[in-house]
């Protein structure tokens, strides 16, 4: 075993990217130094600095924590360049102009220490012309790697060799991208805009392309090209706004300059619409105008004949959406083609064109198709990816489609099909089998990498067609209902996956947990609640099952709730003083009920896209799983001798606004994760990395922690937290049932109306809870914020 420690890690470049891949490196905790020029006028690192306050104030949040701004090192090229000795990787992120790279290699070169990695996160310029001019050793440890924007959301990093990046090199950076810092790397060949753009790019210019031709504005194919096709919901032209028609424009002009000998390349040619609005300076959501223009609270959208803004919010037709609902792919594109509907028409005619393109790409682009989907899934946010699609839908039939559509002068270019896709396996067996994935260049299929860190994720991302082991199946089933699934792999550990919509917490789940600890107890290491879609973006739990609870509460009232509420904190309870460890493996969202279920475990993992926080408020109750009993609990551990209330108003704050963490980072700060809870950065790590803990503990002989009476602030901490809700409230910030839950809140979280330094058992105060939540319950206005959020999703503010 050879470890590759990255001990810190230089940004050359403090733009949007640089600032952000900094940042996201703070994240990871790694040590990090961020560079740009010499300010004219201030201080030398005023560039670096602006960078950083701005990271502070960007959406989506670059940082987990915006405290940890202030780990970032500032540094400029005329007096810091030494630091850069002490780096392990040096990533450039500056702007794309080979001049001004090659002018900023020449500086920083003599100062790279012999062992570093030495990268550039170029979105599409040559990696080898980028090392031209290095002497052999550092051009054998030169590389690209291209982050999507924004870096910590995005999974996917392109990693692009030089002819003469040593193989060594390659597993190294992609060892610490995939653990590290969570990514999802694809080796893409080094071709202008390389996998993600070109494609990506291709595809938004042949949309336009069949837009124009099959007359259909921008919002109907932005709905088109959304959600209903399983892709990022802004669809093709609001993310182009989303994106920067600028940089949009960028992109294009490098595939102009390099790619002269391509048949598509009259595709290539910058669309005169967005010619226009570059012109005018309407560069999408930055300038306030692109495809698309906010007036007032009106989305208004360009209307391509006249150039001006007109009204917009059109949608599908119908037909042509319950087409694209049809669940079987082979009827869906059918029905696609055979439409003479001009949307459907549009539909066949940009899959048409994107596997057209793919197709005659692959063999220069991308080593095998596996990796071209995965770019597509983590850089543009495709569910499927294209050769994925083209498979499910019917390998042989669609390439006859698209080799007729060629042939009658309907495609983009007359460029045919290659031959490897009517011929030989692919023709068979389309290009993902259980083998791996077609390579055109090897003329085999290509198994997924076999780097050790990939040991690490028991379920790797999956490509239709492929046999990846389905984690809904995966193991041994030890038992299963409609509610929970109970398995393990043969490794100690008994694992939990909560089957439910949104993994909500019913009568079904609380069993579950019962059984599973049971189970566990007889002949297990540990416990772990997983979900099978944590790495796909799926919650945690969205708490409590209010639906499946409604028919209790309509024929016997709030009082018929009270013995649900009950099992639930009982079972919590159960998993507190577990004798052996439970383990939440917390990824997505965790609020209400699921954020008592880890607040209970005996040891949380969070993916750092956690979003954890008591939301009850939201529908007019308060939390009763022992959320507040456990803020309460959490106060007096930490005060330690001190005034407990100090420590308490973070907890009572968190649940009076419904505030939820933005990331796993944050959650810790809220209080909701531990200082010594673990934050995993690659969510396909997440079950691995909380299997491993459970057996951690165990073998380190984990006992049950010992059942604590707990000292509360009474009323003289109620009193003190009422007088500042009065004056909230007096002052037209909350609204009275907003006072009243608030102060309910404060009730519960002091231990009521006791004297302050009493001491009580977690039982009364789960009391509390349970008894506030009935009564709360039977309250109209309560029943409105229930009935408004399962009707329209929204609070009810009343």
């Amino acid at each position: 075993m050879s470890n590759f420690i990255v001990k810190k890690v230089a940004v050359l470049g403090a733009g949007v990217m640089g600032a952000q891949i900094a940042a996201h490196c703070v994240n990871a905790k790694v040590p990090v130094v961020l560079f740009d020029l010499p300010a004219k006028e201030g201080p030398k690192n005023a560039i670096v600095l602006k960078a950083i306050e701005g990271l502070k104030k960007l959406s989506p949040a670059p940082l987990g924590n915006k405290d940890d701004a202030a780990l970032i090192e500032v540094a400029n090229y005329e007096d810091n360049l030494d630091v850069l000795a002490g780096c392990d990787l040096i990533i450039e992120a500056i702007a794309e102009r080979m001049d001004w790279k090659h002018d900023l290699y020449k500086k920083v070169a003599p100062h790279i220490a012999k062992n570093a990695i030495f990268a550039s996160n170029t979105s599409g310029l040559s990696i080898n012309k980028l090392a031209e001019g290095f002497d052999d050793e550092l051009k054998a440890r030169f590389c690209g790697v291209h982050f999507f924007n924004p870096p910590r959301y995005m999974h996917l990093v392109e990693l692009i060799p030089t002819t003469s990046t040593r193989l060594a090199i390659l597993d190294q950076l992609e060892t610490f991208l995939t653990s590290t810092l969570g990514k999802g790397v694809v080796r893409a060949k080094d071709t202008p805009n390389f996998i993600a753009n070109r494609v990506g790019i291709f595809g938004m210019l042949a949309t336009i392309h069949e837009a124009e031709k099959f007359g259909l504005s921008v919002d109907v194919v932005d709905d088109l090209t959304g959600a209903k096709l399983g892709r990022a919901k802004s669809g093709t032209f609001r993310t182009a706004d989303v994106v920067g028609l600028d940089t949009m424009g960028h992109v294009i002009k490098t595939m102009q300059d390099n790619l002269a000998d391509d048949p598509f390349f009259s595709v290539y040619k910058t669309p005169d619409v967005l010619s226009k609005l570059i012109e005018k300076g309407a560069l999408g959501q930055k300038a306030g105008a692109g495809f698309y223009k906010k007036v007032g609270k009106e989305i208004q959208r360009l209307d391509f004949a006249t150039g001006e803004y007109v009204a917009g919010g059109a949608k599908a037709a119908d037909i042509v959406a319950r087409i694209l609902k049809e669940k079987d792919p082979v009827k869906k594109f059918k029905a696609m083609r055979e439409s003479t509907n001009p949307q459907a028409q549009f539909l066949w005619a940009i899959f048409r064109d994107a596997f057209h393109y793919i197709a005659f790409h692959l063999d220069t682009i991308a080593d095998n198709a596996r990796d071209v989907d995965f770019a597509m899934r983590w850089g543009f946010g495709w569910s499927v990816g294209p050769f994925e699609t083209w498979q499910a839908a019917g390998w042989t039939q669609i390439a006859q489609w698209v080799k007729e559509d060629i042939d009658a002068g309907k495609a983009l270019t007359n460029a045919p099909l290659p031959a490897w896709i009517f011929e030989g396996p692919v023709a068979e067996k389309g290009v993902h089998t259980a083998e791996g994935s077609y390579s055109v260049s090897k003329n085999a299929y290509v198994p997924v990498s076999d780097l050790p860190v990939y040991q690490r994720q028991q379920f790797r991302a999956p490509v239709v067609g492929s046999t990846t082991i389905d984690p809904k199946t995966a193991g041994t089933t030890v038992f299963e209902d409609d509610s929970v699934r109970l398995w393990h792999s043969d490794d100690e550990v008994l694992v939990i996956s909560l089957k439910t919509k949104m993994h909500v917490i019913g009568e079904g789940v609380v069993k579950g947990l019962q059984r599973g600890m049971i189970e566990a107890e007889k002949g297990y290491k540990g416990l772990v609640i997983w979900n099978t879609d944590a790495a796909e973006g799926g919650a945690f739990s969205a708490g409590a099952d209010l639906q499946s609870a409604m028919p209790a509460f309509m024929m016997g009232g709030a009082k018929a709730m009270e013995p649900m509420v009950r099992q639930l904190q009982d079972v919590f309870m159960q998993m507190k003083y577990s004798n052996i460890p439970v383990v939440a493996a917390v990824a997505g969202l965790a609020l209400g009920g699921g954020c008592e279920m880890a607040l209970h475990a005996s040891k949380r993992v969070a993916s750092i896209e956690s979003y954890i926080g008591l939301v009850e408020v939201g529908v007019g109750l308060v939390p009763a799983g022992g959320g507040l009993k456990e803020a309460a609990v959490r106060a007096f551990t930490e005060a330690k001798g001190n005034d407990i209330l100090q420590f308490l108003k973070t907890g009572f704050t968190n649940a009076a606004t419904a505030q939820v963490s933005k990331s796993a980072l944050e959650a810790k700060a809220m209080g909701y994760l531990k200082e010594d809870d673990i934050i995993v950065f690659n969510p396909y790590e997440l079950l691995h990395v909380a299997k491993t803990t459970a057996r951690a503990m165990f073998d380190a002989g984990y006992r049950a922690p010992a059942r604590r009476p707990v000292t509360v602030t009474g009323r003289y901490g109620w009193a003190t937290i009422r007088g500042q809700l009065v004056n909230m409230r007096d002052g037209g910030f909350i609204s009275a049932y907003d006072y009243h839950l608030g102060d309910t809140i404060a009730e519960i979280v002091t231990g009521g109306d006791i004297d302050q330094g009493s001491v009580v058992s977690e039982q009364w105060l789960l009391d509390m809870e349970r008894k506030a939540f009935i009564a709360l319950l039977g309250n109209p206005k309560t029943q409105e914020r229930i009935m408004g959020m399962m009707q329209n999703g929204k609070p009810v503010r009343n």
